[in-house]
């Protein structure tokens, strides 16, 4: 009798084990781009700092927003609302690329650029100038468009016309430099946050840099052009460091070690995808936040790179 209801409970052990495995239901699996934002939070879990991060595949609609709302210190990528407002103005005959101005020793700006090292005098084209102030981020040559498109609130009231209400250039790069030099150190101006040299949510960024990319910001031959510019960037120590398979035409914007910001857009024949990073708050090696943002993009071009080739 023991024996045979021994037997029945290892029977009905061996049915239970059987159907639980059978009838498992298997917990849901994350979706592609779910383990694409886990590995883009990973990164950015390596390195203390702010983090705002918005990307989209214009072709399939994918969209990763980490921190993407919050307005942050665009630093020099606020160059790119500059251009933008600069080719509208273009369009409406108010002056054209071939236009020059003549260097002034006023004019010149310190910082990152090559115009500061021209004797006064030199002529150059409003292309120059909106050239060298994407592809060497020059300061000179940023002021100077400024001026020409009629300063900050001429950008900013495009930007709201677009709906792009965290874009504000707060200032020229003058303004900027002189509010840094006031401050009792470069930490404590950071950390103040009290003069940004331009504000921007990630996603505003990358909303802007998608009408570039379809042709709607101005219009396609002005967008086309602003592309080009843009692909003759100089910094290659962020973006696209180590990407593979796709053009990257980009701006930085720096105060190292504490910002390091990074946006544009990866352009391949089947995918263009929007990729915006900005950062804040960090206190560490400058190059070592550079690294971080660049293992992103590397990450974000493996998963489109991969998408393509599956297919």
């Amino acid at each position: 009798m023991r024996e045979r209801f021994a037997r029945a409970s290892i029977l009905l052990t061996f049915v239970f084990v059987f159907a639980a495995r059978f009838l498992a239901i298997e917990p849901p699996q994350p979706s592609p781009i779910s383990r694409l934002q886990s590995n883009i939070e990973r990164i950015t879990r390596s390195v203390n700092a702010k983090w705002g991060i918005y990307l989209k595949c214009i072709e399939t609609g994918e969209e990763i927003a980490i921190n993407a709302d919050e307005p942050m210190d665009t630093m020099s990528v606020i160059k790119i609302p500059l251009m933008v407002g600069a080719f509208r103005q273009i369009e409406e005959k108010k002056f054209t690329l071939a236009d020059r101005v003549t260097l002034k020793e006023s004019d010149k700006r310190p910082g990152t650029g090559v115009i500061r090292s021209l004797d006064a005098g030199a002529s150059l084209t409003i292309k120059d100038l909106l050239t060298l102030m994407i592809i060497v981020s020059d300061n000179t040559a940023t002021d100077l468009v400024f001026e020409k498109v009629g300063g900050p609130g001429a950008v900013n009231k495009l930007m709201q016309d677009y709906k792009l209400n965290t874009i504000k250039a707060t200032g020229t790069t003058d303004a900027w430099f002189k509010a840094l030099r006031a401050a009792p150190s470069a930490m404590k101006f950071h950390q103040d946050a009290k003069a940004p040299f331009g504000i921007s949510s990630a996603r505003d960024m990358g909303r802007l840099l998608e009408k570039i990319e379809k042709g709607e910001a101005v219009n396609k031959s002005a967008s086309e052009q602003m592309l080009q510019i843009m692909r003759g960037q100089v910094y290659s120590s962020r973006l696209p460091k180590y990407v593979t398979g796709f053009r990257l035409p980009h701006k930085t914007g720096d105060f190292l070690p504490y910002i390091g910001n990074d946006v544009g857009i990866m352009e391949s024949d089947t995918h263009h995808v929007i990729i915006c990073v900005f950062t804040a708050q960090h206190y560490g090696i400058g190059p070592n936040l550079e690294d971080a943002i660049a293992r992103i993009a590397e990450q974000v071009a493996n998963y489109f790179s991969y998408r393509l080739e599956s297919k």
